[in-house]
């Protein structure tokens, strides 16, 4: 049975990526990348906005040399007008504190972004925390493993005995090297490229209590 589970953010907690995405589609279109949305999927999902603007530039992107700092704070006003919940994620929280399983949180995001987007549900937030965790802020994100052993030490638990729930390949590849199983969540499809990285695809968070053993 799972004795604890790290949870991803975005696109796993709340439902963040969409606006995050058209407003980076509409930057790298501006400086001269445009791509679709399969592209931006296939080379930033589950990166970070530093990540995402060296592959642009290597793409042709002809980006500032400040835009980084610049796009985090508009991306920032553009989270804060609102995003969702991923369905079932209430319940399954429900679910784990009647378990007696802990939880955390480990994303490539900032620990602003963060606050910005978990902060909409103050309930939510208040659940998670101590125990939200940055990969930026550690100085190793995804997919190096160094986030979620982190996560799982503060957890108090072995590795080998949590759960990453992921949506992006490049987190299910951290999970693995951390020797973590991995369940992927693909509600919007496309699941080939998780499973490649040997997460156990599910698409409803109710599917997950079983999936856990609990």
């Amino acid at each position: 049975m799972t004795k604890a589970v790290i949870f991803d953010c975005d696109g796993v907690l709340v439902d963040s990526e969409p606006p995050a995405f058209a407003l980076l589609a509409e930057d790298l279109a501006r400086h001269g990348l445009p791509l679709t949305p399969a592209e931006m999927e296939l080379h930033f999902l589950g990166g970070t906005i530093s990540g995402a603007a060296d592959k642009a530039r290597a793409l042709g992107a002809a980006l500032p040399r400040n835009w980084v700092a610049d796009f985090y704070e508009r991306l920032y006003a553009r989270l804060a007008e609102g995003v969702p919940l991923i369905p079932g994620v209430t319940d399954l929280l429900d679910h784990l504190d009647a378990a007696r399983i802990p939880y955390a949180v480990g994303s490539n995001g900032t620990l602003r972004k963060m606050q910005v987007t978990l902060g909409q549900f103050p309930g939510l937030h208040q659940r998670f925390h101590g125990r939200l965790f940055s990969g930026q802020a550690l100085g190793a994100p995804k997919p190096a493993p160094d986030l979620y052993l982190h996560a799982a030490a503060a957890l108090d638990t072995p590795p080998a005995d949590c759960a990453v729930i992921e949506d992006s390949p490049t987190g299910a590849r951290a999970a693995k090297a951390a020797g973590i199983p991995c369940f992927g969540y693909a509600a919007a499809g496309h699941p080939e490229a998780l499973a490649a990285e040997g997460a156990t695809i599910f698409t409803d968070m109710a599917e997950l209590p079983t999936l856990l053993g609990l």
